[in-house]
C-alpha cells in the first residue's frame, strides 16, 4: 500500500547547519519510527517557512542516502502569525501498515502544529 507520513520540525536559525541538522533529524526519526528503508519511500516533498533560505532541507536526505528518491523542495505560503523556522515534509511510501498504525513526526516547536497527531 502506498501511504504519506507527515511530519515537522522548527530549527533554530536561518543557517545551513542548521537546517540540515533539524531535517535530518526529522528524516531519522520518521524512517525509524515506522521501520522503513529508503527503497521504502517513493517520493517525499519539502516545505520550508519564508525565513529559511540558507539551504535546500532535501540536501539532508540526500545526504542520509535518498539518492534514487525524487525529493523537492518548496516555500510555505507566508501567513501572519504562523510558526516561523518549521521545515516540513509529506513522505510517500510503500508499507503494509494501515493507516492507524503510520507515526507522524513533529519536533521540537513544531509539536504545537499539530498536537493531535504527534508522537
Amino acid at each position: 500500500m502506498v501511504r504519506a507520513i507527515r511530519g515537522a520540525i522548527q530549527v533554530d536559525s536561518d543557517d545551513r547547519a542548521a537546517i540540515i541538522e533539524g531535517t535530518t533529524e526529522l528524516v531519522a526519526t520518521l524512517m525509524e519510527r515506522n521501520q522503513l528503508t529508503t527503497d521504502d519511500v517513493i517520493s517525499v516533498l519539502f516545505t520550508a517557512t519564508p525565513d529559511l533560505t540558507s539551504e535546500f532541507p532535501a540536501l539532508a536526505a540526500r545526504k542520509l542516502g535518498f539518492h534514487e528518491v525524487p525529493l523537492i523542495c518548496c516555500t510555505e505560503i507566508d501567513v501572519p502569525g504562523a510558526l516561523p523556522r518549521v521545515v516540513r515534509l509529506m513522505a510517500h511510501v510503500e508499507t503494509d501498515k494501515p493507516r492507524s498504525e503510520i507515526q507522524h513526526v513533529y519536533l521540537r516547536g513544531a509539536v504545537a502544529l499539530r498536537q493531535d497527531i504527534a508522537q
